[in-house]
């Protein structure tokens, strides 16, 4: 028997009526902040997330599923979904139109990583992207859309804050840093490689060990410029003001090379390790970076899989089961189904059955309306119906049935 690869699973009823409720329920909101749905590919050139991930993340150097493709590209499906975007913004020349330009995404991303609860090789994210506001209000929504979405299905978080710095401020604490790092042979060969690569990645790093010297490590906010520091305060205005509680976190750095300014995160405490539902912040010279025209640029990702581990779902009665009652009723429920299914819902059940059978199977349908013909309802032109979620019964004429939502 063929099975599906380590890490990656099939998304089945009753889970993928759940993850599409949730779909459905964050792609309002997103709606309702102003953003628009974009689709973009799952297969990317591996160039774009060197460009944009970086060379010290984890995803770029140990997680990408990448390989040469019969035309020799070299090709890697999307580890994460804000580069595609950058890349979409670019090419389409949405950066020379001016203007904000707000996106909602959903779908696949890969990364080979060792699975465990709220982790696979192929997980689901939804996120949004935010380009041409340089406002930090639009952090502040960027948060609040992001909160939104977790108060929809009342998922318990704690949200963490940082301020990454800008490349003024970024550059003299990153020599402090190094200069700090180099006097501590004693921090894993990952920090080490990303101490030369991309300093302020160390502080992500899960080693206990190293996070215990981190917490003498000179701090990012000690070091802010004058601009950053009055932003990441406004920041914390807008937060306190619309009742968000926040935790200032100076070793938030996020997984990503491309942050800058604003970075946060929300964790959960019901998932185990891998606690962080949704996280992400601003990235202003990512466009630039990828070869387009500088654009401020902010935004967010939200793991599916472990949102739907954290909060329960039960599908509601929705649409019309029809049934017969004998063989030659069959073409009669047939025809009324096919009309009914131009506006409503319809299970239709082919095979004969007795009412409490047909009842049953209503029911575990998750039907709203068990609808029965029998030879009584066929000789007066009429439809047996029973609301299952008020439990009341009545007989209609087809041409009612028809009308029915």
């Amino acid at each position: 028997m063929i099975k599906a690869l380590r890490g990656m699973r099939d998304i089945l009823p009753p889970l993928s009526q759940k993850y599409l409720y949730f779909l459905q329920e964050a792609s309002r909101i997103a709606r309702n902040y102003g953003f628009e749905y974009i689709q973009t590919p799952l297969l990317e050139e591996t160039q774009l997330f060197r460009r944009s991930v970086g060379e010290s993340s984890d995803i770029v150097g140990k997680e990408m599923y990448q390989f040469t493709d019969k035309g020799g590209n070299d090709v890697v499906l999307r580890p994460e979904g804000t580069a595609g975007v950058v890349r979409s913004f670019i090419e389409h020349k949405l950066d020379r139109q001016g203007g904000v330009h707000r996106f909602y995404y959903h779908g696949s991303m890969f990364r080979y990583e060792r699975p465990q609860k709220g982790r696979f090789r192929q997980f689901h994210q939804f996120g949004v992207e935010s380009f041409g506001e340089a406002s930090v209000y639009e952090d502040g929504a960027i948060i609040l859309l992001a909160k939104a979405i977790l108060d929809r299905f009342s998922i318990p978080y704690s949200l963490k804050i940082n301020s990454l710095g800008c490349p003024t401020c970024l550059p003299p604490y990153k020599e402090r840093l190094v200069e700090f790092l180099r006097s501590h042979d004693d921090i894993c060969d990952d920090c080490k490689r990303r101490r030369d690569l991309n300093p302020i990645r160390v502080l992500d790093c899960k080693n206990p060990t190293c996070q215990q010297i981190y917490t003498q490590a000179p701090k990012l906010l000690d070091h802010l410029c004058g601009q950053c520091e009055e932003e990441f305060g406004k920041l914390q205005e807008l937060l306190t003001a619309q009742g968000v509680a926040y935790e200032i976190d100076p070793n938030l750095v996020r997984g990503l090379d491309y942050y800058t300014k604003t970075a946060f995160e929300f964790v959960s405490s019901g998932l185990g390790a891998q606690n962080a539902v949704a996280g992400g912040g601003r990235y202003d010279r990512l466009v630039e970076q990828l070869g387009g025209k500088p654009t401020p640029a902010v935004g967010f990702a939200i793991g599916i899989e472990r949102i739907l581990d954290l909060f329960e779902y039960e599908p509601k009665r929705e649409g019309f089961y029809l049934g017969a009652l004998d063989e030659e009723c069959v073409d009669e429920i047939f025809d009324l189904a096919t009309k009914k299914r131009a506006r409503s819902r319809v299970l239709l059940e082919y095979r004969p059955k007795s009412l409490k059978a047909h009842l049953k199977a209503a029911d575990r349908q998750k039907a709203r309306y068990a609808c029965i013909i029998g030879e009584n309802e066929r000789s007066s032109k009429t439809v047996w119906i029973k609301d299952l979620e008020r439990k009341e019964e009545k007989v209609v004429p087809k041409e009612q049935f028809l009308e029915m939502e």
